[in-house]
């Protein structure tokens, strides 16, 4: 089982008083005696279910309780031909379901997808007592046992067939269909569809009590938001019902840890539809985050030989002409702006904004390796229906850096980044990686030696490291092989994050040279790299891994100061402001009774929480609750400094 667990050292002993029994009055609940403990959402003192590793963000692979050790495999259509079959016709069952009931009902496309399938409909708009009535429906078909047959037919045959159902958006599908014969399923006698499989020999087949239909949504035909809008109906299908419940299982826990609610929640980030969509606001708690994530980030290049840039947002087109973006990625640019008869543009990317400081001056082939790197803000379009919370912006800040350097040091160099990618991540929680390194596609620029020279060095940095991978054949850029990193957070799922690619296109389109050890020119290799990929998209993925519980040393507020009345207000600031003195990220909460004080932090998961009262003042001391650990006693306001400093100066071990 792959899965992601914390094991914490004991940071704070537990410490008994009289001032724990009178904290104990106070509250509602009983609270537990332990150690200080990051909250990190995996074990602590719950039970909770772990999902081990998937092949996509939003696919568990296996699920299991850490009570019962039960194990649920859930299959993917890969790893299942079955599946596959299963959800493929599960589609066309549905479209059968939803022609019986709606007769009026016109039928598009209805594939399997990654959790299981969809139909589009062109109908009337459908709700959710409607998705009962389909659903009730594929059942009785599936009872009936239909066998699946397959049937070829010439292309007139297929389009008299069609044209005698009156089914317009078959007939466009049958247009673009080339190949022949035309291949159709039937369902029993009573249903059929334009279709190369594959399905399962009858519906029987199917398990009734393993599919469920989602929920509904609206599609354009063919993506256009010029032609009509569709009706979109979601299902999902698996072997068992056990895969089911653990699918549902997984999906309510991903519904929890969902960034876009828990922004909201914890008041970490929004996204302003008065400014616009895809643009994010970081309110105070999520800048902190990210000013945390950005001070590590600058610190750790600076110690590996990088030199820090800020360039500017916007651009002359003309850059973006010699760069190739204009030709091959226009459609992801914003408009051009026209400032004193010249235009400028908003930049996609950072990569021409470092080769112009690298051609500020000569290099000699002993200036190398150079590294330059940047938190780069840069603008990509993206249409509002693919929009969503921080991972698909219109606006993000990359990490963005970039190594010139001799093709001899190509190895070096990556087994380097490799080195600086696995400390960072592994900083901020992450152990598991999926490594994939991704070849020559059939259309390049470069010739075959230096290809053959950059994916070697690629490989052996990679077997130098010990991570294995797997080969994309083909898969790499036209400008050069590259590396792709994907991270494993708590629920198993896969994030793609850090990348490396060679480039052996934007030196030659922008001419960059080097004198070598014979005074001749020579261009140097260049490797773009990035670690989080986006501050936005990483920021994202951390609130999901954690579920909104930061470990201590990257939570937004790391201690909240409670008086049980007023009369102890102007103690709670005295300690709030010594600890600020400190570094420690903390603040006074007042105005309610002491159990409300309490429910909020824990709502708004704040790890460490003080509570003072009157023996407290008396005696110069806090009374410390953790949110994971219980209650840790009462202790001088400078033990409780020194314990909260130790633990934010070893993250790792939180």
């Amino acid at each position: 089982m792959a899965s992601f667990t914390i094991t914490l050292p004991t940071i704070f002993s537990s410490i008994t008083s009289s001032s724990i029994h009178f904290l104990k009055s106070q509250t509602r609940t009983p609270l537990a005696f332990g150690s200080l403990r990051s909250p990190a959402p995996t074990l602590f003192n719950r039970k909770f279910t772990t999902l081990a590793v998937a092949t996509r963000p939003s696919q568990p692979a296996a699920l299991l309780d850490s009570d019962d050790q039960n194990r649920v495999v859930l299959p993917t259509n890969e790893s299942s031909n079955n599946l596959l079959k299963i959800r493929h016709t599960c589609a066309h069952v549905m479209a059968m379901a939803v022609q019986k009931l709606y007769p009026k009902a016109k039928v598009t496309i209805g594939p399997w997808i990654e959790n299981g399938f969809y139909y589009d409909f062109d109908m009337e708009p459908l709700t959710d007592k409607d998705l009962k009535k389909i659903k009730k429906e594929m059942d009785r078909i599936i009872s009936k046992n239909f066998p699946l047959v397959r049937e070829e037919v010439s292309r007139d045959e297929a389009h008299r067939r069609i044209l005698a159902l009156n089914e317009p958006y078959k007939m466009e599908i049958l247009e673009g269909i080339k190949e022949e014969p035309i291949t159709i399923y039937h369902i029993g006698g009573e249903w059929w569809d334009l279709c190369a499989g594959p399905h399962v020999e009858s519906t029987g087949n199917i398990n009734r009590n393993a599919v469920e239909l989602e929920s509904i949504a609206g599609a354009y035909w063919r993506g256009d938001e010029r032609k009509p809008m569709l009706q979109r109906i979601y299902g999902t299908a698996w072997e068992s019902e056990e895969q089911l419940k653990a699918y549902l299982h997984f999906k309510e826990e991903a519904k929890r840890r969902d960034h876009r609610r828990l922004g909201q929640d914890l008041d970490l980030f929004s996204i302003q539809e008065d400014a616009g969509g895809g643009l994010v606001f970081w309110h105070p708690k999520g800048a902190i985050v990210r000013h945390i994530i950005e001070d590590f980030w600058k610190k750790v290049h600076i110690e590996r030989g990088y030199d820090l840039l800020y360039t500017p947002h916007v651009a002359k087109a003309d850059l973006w002409k010699i760069s190739g973006h204009l030709d091959f990625y226009k459609e992801n640019m914003y408009d051009q702006m026209s400032i004193e008869d010249e235009l400028y543009q908003l930049r996609p990317m950072n990569c021409p904004y470092h080769i112009l400081v690298y051609k500020r001056k000569r290099h000699s082939y002993r200036d190398f390796p150079i590294r330059v790197a940047e938190l780069g803000t840069v603008y990509r379009y993206e249409l509002s229906g693919s929009l969503h919370g921080l991972f698909r912006v219109r606006g993000f800040t990359q990490d963005d850096a970039h190594i010139f350097c001799l093709e001899d040091q190509i190895k070096d160099e990556i087994r380097g980044v490799l080195d600086l990618t696995e400390e960072t991540l592994s900083q901020f929680g992450f152990e598991k990686y999926e490594i994939n390194l991704s070849t020559k596609p059939e259309k390049s620029v470069g010739d075959d030696d230096i290809w053959e020279k950059a994916t070697s060095a690629l490989k052996d940095a990679l077997d130098d490291k010990g991570w294995s991978y797997q080969i994309d054949d083909g898969g790499g850029a036209f400008y050069g092989p590259k590396i792709d990193v994907k991270i494993e957070d708590a629920l198993g799922r896969k994030w793609q994050c850090s990348t490396i690619q060679v480039d052996f296109n934007l030196p030659q389109r922008f001419d960059i040279t080097y004198v070598d050890s014979n005074s001749e020119k020579k261009r140097p290799i260049m490797i773009h790299r990035a670690v989080l990929g986006s501050l936005e998209r990483f920021f994202g993925v951390l609130i999901e891994h954690y579920a909104g519980d930061f470990p201590l040393w990257l939570s937004p507020i790391q201690a909240r100061i409670l008086p049980v009345t007023d009369a102890q207000l102007e103690y709670c600031k005295d300690v709030t402001n010594k600890l600020k003195k400190y570094g420690i990220r903390a603040e006074v909460c007042h105005g309610e009774r002491l159990p409300k004080l309490i429910r909020n932090a824990e709502k708004q998961k704040i790890p460490l929480m003080a509570v003072v009262g009157s023996k407290e003042i008396e005696t110069q001391t806090v009374t410390v609750r953790s949110r994971f650990g219980g209650e840790l006693g009462t202790m001088p306001v400078d033990d409780f400094i020194s314990r909260i400093k130790l633990a934010i100066e070893n993250p790792t071990s939180l």
